[in-house]
């Protein structure tokens, strides 16, 4: 009798200059992804069309983040995330991710939103997968909202809020705004 092997996932490094793009619907249904989203995930265009886009979503992943990404967006506000991705065969990645609004232009209405999305930067990942293990841990045993005040908790120790938070340890330079800017083709 042979002892049955558990498989192990490994992280896949995305090409850090390699952009990874995807546009959802208003429900976050997946309209399109770029080749090189579908190359990382190993999904197929006919498995991510129509599909959910936490069709990605790893279960390493604290909730509160998904919420204030939503909550975000619904307010139409930009947002950028460090997360944890998760491929068709259970591997895993890291990236860095701006969420913007996406607009008819037509009607100027909000028609969906746009991720463009990046490989993380290692020294990213290690600053924040503890913070992540920890509103994991609390969600899971006291809940979501005390997953929250844990976050704000965090912010007001560390004298800063979200999104200085994360453009400081990512180092955010002016790369994914200028690609934005630039190409406003995408956000129509």
């Amino acid at each position: 009798m042979f002892a049955s092997k558990k498989k192990t996932s490994k992280q896949i490094k995305p090409d850090p200059l390699q952009p990874l793009v995807t546009r959802t619907d208003l429900r976050g249904n997946i309209k399109y992804t770029n080749h090189y989203f579908k190359k990382i995930t190993g999904y197929k265009e006919d498995e991510l069309v129509g599909r959910a886009h936490s069709i990605i979503r790893h279960p390493d992943m604290p909730k509160i983040i998904f919420t204030l990404m939503w909550q975000r967006l619904k307010d139409n506000q930009d947002i950028l995330a460090i997360l944890k991705n998760r491929t068709k065969d259970g591997n895993y990645y890291w990236v860095t991710t701006s969420f913007k609004t996406t607009h008819s232009e037509v009607t100027k209405k909000e028609n969906g939103y746009m991720a463009v999305t990046y490989a993380a930067p290692s020294h990213a990942v290690k600053e924040i997968e503890p913070l992540y293990e920890k509103l994991l841990e609390i969600e899971k045993s006291e809940g979501e909202i005390a997953s929250i005040k844990y976050l704000l908790d965090f912010f007001e120790a560390n004298d800063t809020n979200y999104d200085d938070y994360l453009k400081d340890i990512t180092k955010k330079t002016s790369v994914l705004d200028t690609l934005f800017h630039k190409n406003k083709i995408y956000l129509k």
